[in-house]
């Protein structure tokens, strides 16, 4: 089983433990613990993050850069999952009708999943959940038996993926309006959170205050469930318990470990990341959602307790990324930190060329860290030092701006003694990745909002600092020996650990097996022969 808590941070586990009773208590208290886990490189966000834990390799390798990039052949921003294949279409439960098409048919490895499914002839099922279409697929891989996620109002898929009858089943008898009206309310006594009722500098969703209680009444406060509704649902604990219900419901519906091979199931928790864009690391919303989260994964595990046998299944834990504090939370400690505007930098390198004579717009666009230059423009600054100087200055001067890297220093992942400089090496994939790339200053927020107007969010992630890299990895269960382990590990050990213990191969050697967490053959529980 693996399980993926989208933007939790590792310091919310030292942080918040003392208060979990459940799920999450019972992965530290029982498993593995490694306390120095983290990404290597620069996108950290949720579609490379989820596609590296899920495939055991890094952006260079899989491919996955970033939740979106610039495409130089169709001039126009693609998702990590939009497929272009009129083949390929979204298939929706309880009758719902979304368009387009998301599959894994960027992804340039198989997951760990698909390799499982293909190297023991089939036995496997892969079934994934998540809030978001870019987790469930990358956790599952090119095909599954059911990889579901929410849009638009409605659970949904996609054509390379099967539907099954449970799905629909728990989607009638239990769909997302059916929390319209709900409040999400403080579940411990005040006294136990550790931060104001307020968080600086937070933007809730539309029809939400700055403080608790929160209600699930949509944008008017009244009458039917609209988008505001669903967007204060996905920013709530009930979008969590539906994750797990559906886990749940896979189980018995599948009889999931009970067949003659070894099943997969994975969940993305997508509510975490929500609430932290909008409230904050430093929020009482964060500390909440992740007590009701412990209970949530409490009686996933009683289940799979009682359906499979305690000992009988692993489960791995870990997060996609982590969060930056709220810039305006982090200015108030009297730290140098900030908003980095990118249409700023953008005005600055069209600025700096207008005396070289190129054609505007010489940007194409600016996603995240990366910077994409019109078509042929990149290849004639490259033989104009000059114009190539002019535009590094002008990016490098801008606020907030550490450092500007060209694709040329990063491709083949060169040698370097700079963390920064390697992390970007790591996220380099020809043809995806931007001709420049930018590191922001500690604390500083990439932000592309436009000029004169405010964003639409309390905070964000995606740069190679250790509040973005640091997520948690926990494992327990069949063949892992339980402790705290301090060795600096990556999110993509997990898949090559599942391997070991399942017996199979994996394409990519970025991660490497966790054997120090793995019990020896002759310890107890631990099978002369591979799991099945």
């Amino acid at each position: 089983m693996l399980l993926v808590v989208d933007q939790m941070r590792a310091d919310y586990v030292d942080k918040f433990l003392g208060q979990w009773t459940g799920g999450l208590k019972r992965l530290v208290e029982e498993g593995a613990w490694f306390r120095d886990a983290a990404y290597p490189y620069a996108p950290t966000e949720t579609c490379v993050g989820h596609a590296t834990i899920s495939t055991g390799a890094f952006p260079a390798t899989h491919g996955m850069v970033a939740n979106a990039w610039w495409d130089r052949k169709d001039q126009k921003m693609v998702t990590c999952t939009a497929d272009p294949d009129p083949n390929a279409k979204y298939i929706g439960y309880t009758g719902a009708t979304p368009k387009g098409a998301d599959t894994a048919w960027r992804m340039a490895v198989p997951s760990f999943a698909e390799e499982l499914k293909f190297q023991t002839s089939g036995a496997t099922r892969i079934v994934t959940f998540s809030l978001k279409a870019r987790a469930a697929i990358t956790m599952a891989g090119h095909k599954a038996d059911a990889a579901t996620w929410f849009d638009g109002g409605a659970w949904v898929t996609s054509s390379p993926y099967a539907t099954e009858p449970f799905i629909e089943e728990q989607a009638k008898s239990h769909p997302a309006k059916a929390d319209f009206g709900k409040t999400w309310a403080l579940s411990l006594p005040e006294s136990a959170y550790w931060y104001g009722a307020k968080a600086l500098g937070a933007v809730p969703p539309d029809g939400w205050g700055l403080t608790f209680p929160h209600a699930l009444r949509g944008k008017t406060g009244f009458g039917e469930p609209d988008g505001a509704f669903y967007e204060q649902w996905a920013s709530s604990p009930f979008a969590d318990t539906a994750l797990t219900e559906l886990a749940e419901k896979a189980v018995d519906a599948l009889k999931l470990g009970n067949s003659n091979g070894t099943d997969f199931l994975a969940v993305s928790y997508s509510s975490v990341d929500y609430v932290g864009h909008e409230f904050g690391p430093r929020s009482r919303e964060i500390q909440d959602i992740l007590v009701r989260l412990d209970k949530d994964l409490g009686n996933l595990f009683a289940q799979m307790d009682q359906k499979v046998g305690r000992g009988n299944y692993v489960v791995a834990l870990s997060a996609d990324h982590g969060v930056v504090p709220v810039p305006e939370d982090m200015q108030s400690t009297g730290a140098d930190a900030g908003v980095l505007h990118l249409p700023e930098v953008q005005e600055r390198i069209e600025k700096a060329l207008e005396s070289f004579n190129y054609a505007k717009p010489a940007v194409a666009r600016i996603a995240g860290s990366d910077i994409y230059f019109s078509p042929g423009i990149y290849e004639k600054l490259a033989s104009d030092s000059n114009a190539m100087n002019a535009v590094l200055e002008a990016t490098r001067t801008a606020p907030g701006v550490a450092a500007v890297y060209r694709a040329e220093e990063l491709r083949d992942r060169p040698a370097t003694q700079s963390p920064t400089h390697r992390a970007f090496a790591y996220s380099y994939f020809p043809g995806r990745s931007g001709d420049l790339f930018i590191l922001p200053k500690p604390y500083w927020l990439l932000d592309g909002t436009p000029l004169g107007k405010s964003r639409s969010y309390g905070t964000g992630h995606g740069v190679p600092y250790n509040y973005d890299q640091h997520v948690p990895v926990l494992l327990m269960g069949f063949g892992i020996q339980p402790g705290q382990y301090f060795q600096p590990i990556t999110p993509a050990d997990i898949a090559p650990t599942f391997a070991a213990l399942c017996g199979i191969t994996l394409a990519s050697r970025d991660g490497h097996v966790l054997a120090e967490a793995l019990k020896k053959p002759s310890e107890p529980g631990v099978p002369s022969q591979p799991t099945r």
